[in-house]
């Protein structure tokens, strides 16, 4: 079913309307396609390669829409008023993903916002469960879409930059290790970015101290503290000389 359905993906690299074609299928791929678009790109971008960077466009406008859409899917139709699952998601729980992969994207959520969904988004990772998480998570929707548009316009006009400058030849390259490079560059950035807030991110200052003065907090028992009352009413009752 895979090899045939991939086959009729090809098929619109032949059709005036393959652009369209891309717009949907990048569309769909986001919220519940199984195959990427990457795969009618590559052979558009090879047909016609001085519209390689157009049909990257095409392909990130339906990316960005479709991670619109899943995030929509996860918010308004995941969970019944009585918190049960919907049909919706027992569907995409048997055929789709499993429901501890996808409990699993809501903990990573929880501490990684942007750049799970940007890992996502440029890896080989299913971008549609992270999308459909994102939005039954309720993780924030203008950052979900920035990360989206960053990420998948990074994936998209780098197949596409590839193919314009290097034609026909690179189509090996890409199709064996373009996926492992991703992933591969997506992990040097997370690093990186970890690093520079590990070095240079803004912690609170800690409160500068006068010199000659030192502050002292005593936490006192009741005992000492009667004790200590007694002696300042005797120091009280001491006439003055």
């Amino acid at each position: 079913m895979i090899k045939r359905l991939y086959d009729w993906i090809l098929s619109w690299s032949d059709s005036r309307w393959g652009w369209l074609a891309l717009l949907f299928i990048a569309l769909f791929e986001a919220s519940w396609f199984p195959l990427p678009p990457d795969i009618l790109l590559i052979a558009l971008c090879l047909g016609a390669t001085k519209k390689s960077f157009r049909f990257a466009t095409i392909c990130l406008m339906g990316s960005v829409l479709g991670a619109a859409l899943g995030y929509a899917i996860g918010h308004f139709l995941w969970v019944t008023p009585a918190g049960d699952p919907t049909a919706i998601a027992n569907f995409f729980y048997d055929h789709v993903f499993s429901v501890e992969s996808f409990n699993n994207v809501g903990r990573l959520y929880d501490k990684f916002n942007f750049w799970i969904v940007f890992t996502a988004g440029f890896t080989p990772l299913p971008f549609k469960l992270f999308t459909i998480a994102g939005g039954m998570f309720g993780i924030n929707f203008p950052m979900f879409i920035i990360a989206s548009i960053v990420a998948r316009g990074m994936r998209f006009f780098l197949i596409g930059w590839l193919i314009w400058r290097y034609g026909s030849p690179i189509k090996t390259f890409i199709d064996k290790y373009f996926n492992m490079l991703a992933t591969l560059l997506a992990v040097m950035l997370i690093g990186f970015t970890a690093l520079a807030f590990w070095l240079f991110g803004s912690g609170e200052a800690e409160p500068e101290v006068e010199s000659g003065t030192t502050e002292m907090v005593v936490s006192a028992t009741p005992e000492a503290e009667e004790e200590i009352s007694v002696e300042i009413e005797s120091m009280d009752q001491t006439p003055e000389e």
